[in-house]
């Protein structure tokens, strides 16, 4: 019996080291595991409260699906008009007026004035990182990691020619070159989104063209379409283009056009924006490569129609055009044009991003478009947002879900994207 209980006390003494050592290692393995993986998803701040840039910027992009390659062929609308009073001098855009309504008798009964940043902007929602600088490097390097978290290609940069800008902001040209390099550590791409201006017309397009190729097409950032005959071509989407006549776009666009930019060093590939229904044979006529549509409101207009885009693709596959339709998480632009509530569409906590990728899939586009990165005046954004309450305002938010929500959503459908795209090329 004794020879049989020492051997027991050896027996329990080896399995007692055996489970110490196995414990020991595991943790060891954690550890090692850990030091390679992002953080937890963090909840976004308290309400009310405004969280410095620094911090939030210092918080791992983490996303549930872990990181995923860009998908060139997601692009999103990205706006750096925005401005602060330790990089600008003052609050730009984040102050923006209440629009009038065109008609007196209705503008008659809605208020007047202006937001008063940093608590009251002109947004029904309200920045993660506040009421930033566009100018700000820390701010810039912290979109780019957003986007490359979510899996977009292409950022599609809202620009006006060197030395003018809209109402409310300062020129923005001259942010391009920083806009570039941080896109290129995260290895996205920047494609241009040309605003209207006063004397828009396709000489001065000629020219703005011939700027940003000569000043910006040799960086590695600089976005290039591979045609199917092998050709790279810078990009170009052009906002309200159906202010100017096609007859007038014809002379830039076409190859027999007066002033041609076809088959130059300056060609490219030219996309114009879709309205009303009649834009499609202007778009054609005007000599342009493809259409998009970009407006988040679902039956705002006929080309933001979800239930058009398969008319629309049909017309385009007709006529050699391609057609991107564009996709948003939702619409609200009542806190700039308080009358405007007729054209609000709710997020439902993600359900209406995903219809609308859903649709955009449906018609198997090359390319998709989403409206927006950061236009907060008209509600589009897929940005981090936060929960605040000010006295006079309560802002929306993604709650129950994290600030990240719909950069999650953006990538997963980036790479369903991507595998669909496989299916039909097989």
């Amino acid at each position: 019996m004794g020879r049989v209980r020492r051997r027991s006390c050896v027996a329990f003494s080896l399995f007692a080291l055996f489970i110490l050592g196995t414990l020991v290692g595991l943790r060891t393995l954690k550890g090692s595991e850990a030091d390679g993986l992002p953080g937890p998803l963090m909840p976004g701040p308290a309400a009310g409260r405004d969280t410095p840039l620094r911090a939030v910027l210092m918080e791992p992009p983490a996303l549930s699906r872990g990181s995923a390659a860009t998908n060139s062929d997601l692009h999103i609308f990205y706006y750096s008009w925005y401005g602060n009073p330790p990089h600008d001098g003052s609050f730009l855009h984040w102050d923006h007026p209440l629009v009038p309504h065109w008609d007196p008798k209705v503008a008659a009964g809605y208020p007047r004035g202006r937001h008063s940043p940093p608590d009251d902007i002109g947004s029904s929602f309200y920045p993660q990182l506040g009421a930033y600088s566009s100018r700000d490097p820390q701010l810039i390097e912290g979109h780019m990691k957003q986007l490359q978290a979510a899996a977009v290609g292409v950022l599609v940069l809202s620009w006006y020619p060197s030395g003018l800008e809209d109402d409310y902001s300062d020129p923005v040209d001259d942010l391009v070159p920083a806009i570039l390099d941080a896109a290129e550590r995260y290895s996205l791409k920047v494609a241009f989104h040309i605003l209207p201006y006063t004397g828009r017309n396709e000489r001065s397009l000629y020219e703005n063209v011939k700027y940003i190729v000569d000043k910006y097409g040799d960086h590695s950032a600089f976005y290039n379409y591979r045609t199917s005959t092998g050709r790279l071509l810078p990009m170009f989407y052009i906002y309200d283009s159906y202010l100017t006549l096609p007859a007038a776009w014809a002379n830039l666009l076409t190859p027999s056009g007066s002033s041609s930019i076809r088959n130059t060093q300056y060609d490219g590939i030219f996309i114009g924006l879709l309205v009303e229904e009649k834009h499609k044979q202007d778009i054609l006529e005007s000599g342009f490569d493809g259409l998009y549509t970009y407006f988040a409101s679902n039956g705002f207009s006929f080309g933001s129609s979800h239930q058009n885009w398969k008319t629309i693709k049909t017309f385009c596959d007709s006529n050699n055009l391609m057609f991107i339709p564009s996709v948003g998480p939702g619409y609200i632009d009542t806190r700039i044009r308080p009358w405007n509530n007729h054209n609000t569409r709710n997020r439902v906590s993600g359900k209406y991003y995903e219809t609308a990728l859903h649709a955009a899939l449906t018609v198997r586009p090359e390319i998709i478009s989403i409206t927006s990165f950061n236009e907060w005046h008209e509600g589009t954004q897929i940005e981090k947002a936060m929960p605040k309450k000010i006295a006079q305002y309560t802002y929306l938010d993604y709650q129950p879900h994290e600030p990240n929500l719909y950069l999650e959503l953006t990538q997963k459908w980036a790479e369903h994207f991507s595998k669909e795209k496989e299916q039909w090329l097989m």
